[in-house]
């Protein structure tokens, strides 16, 4: 069996000294990556350039939120009591996720006074102070856009280790697509028949989505699938029953007519919708 899977970056901080004496070989213009043979294993590590903007301005962003959330607290004309300040501290770090481990927040108790005296530790008085930790800054700015792949493949070729590892990409995307986007899941099927239909329906639905993407490359490149499924949706097929004197019914099956946005976008995409078919008399 043949493998190449992405591990995790606290495994950078193991083999960081071996990577560093590797050179960085071109895989494409953007990427450059480093193979490093450990243990009967060959690690991958891989920049790439857009990554590494991509990232490095997410985390200023987080960074800045975080400790203007921080400078809030800090200010307000209300002290919290200890309790309160833990809430908030709290909420402030599960919106900055992995970048709060970039600041070193300290709390500062003071007595309680008045009223709140002899109600315990928790209506005691908080203050923050802060410091970024330049260490751990200094470290996440160096990996970011950087992540480490293994595989047991004895390639030695930068370039078709990177497209096997999009080829996994885009597997992966391709069962987020089925699941979200189709809509193939729950699946509760008990009978082998079922579930070869249930595959080949998926497929199909799949093939469709890809044909799709691959049009609006070409014809409407800042709209996703998703986005022109919903639009697709607002297109309703529906039947008609107008009872006859004579006691017949005239069933006539109709689809609405779409929005001028939706009818722009079929022109663009060059897709007609079918005639509106003739009416069928039953009884």
């Amino acid at each position: 069996m043949s493998y190449l899977v992405g591990t995790p970056k606290g495994r950078l901080s193991t083999l960081e000294e071996s990577l560093a004496q590797q050179p960085w070989q071109q895989a494409r213009p953007q990427v450059r990556v480093k193979l490093l043979p450990h243990e009967g294993e060959t690690y991958v590590l891989a920049q790439s350039q857009d990554r590494v903007a991509k990232e490095r301005s997410m985390r200023r962003r987080r960074l800045r939120k975080y400790l203007d959330a921080l400078e809030g607290l800090r200010q307000r004309k209300r002290p919290l009591h200890r309790d309160e300040m833990y809430e908030a501290l709290g909420a402030a770090k599960k919106e900055a996720g992995r970048d709060a481990r970039f600041v070193k927040v300290s709390m500062q108790l003071q007595p309680a006074t008045g009223k709140d005296q002899g109600k315990g530790k928790g209506r005691q008085r908080a203050t923050l102070s802060w410091e970024l930790d330049r260490k751990v800054l200094r470290e996440g700015w160096r990996r970011e856009g950087r992540y480490l792949l293994c595989t047991n493949l004895t390639e030695t070729d930068p370039a078709k280790l990177w497209e096997y590892y999009l080829q996994l990409v885009e597997v992966e995307q391709a069962f987020k697509e089925l699941k979200h986007d189709l809509g193939i899941r729950p699946v509760h099927h008990q009978l082998d028949h079922r579930i070869e239909a249930h595959l080949f329906v998926s497929f199909l639905a799949y093939c469709l989505q890809v044909t799709l993407k691959a049009r609006l490359r070409l014809t409407a490149s800042g709209l996703t699938p998703r986005s022109v499924l919903e639009k697709f949706a607002t297109v309703q097929m529906l039947d008609v029953h107008l009872p006859t004197t004579d006691g017949r019914e005239v069933v006539m099956s109709r689809h609405t007519q779409p929005s001028k946005d939706l009818q722009l976008l079929l022109d663009q995409l060059k897709i007609t919708l079918p005639e509106q078919a003739p009416p069928k008399s039953t009884g």
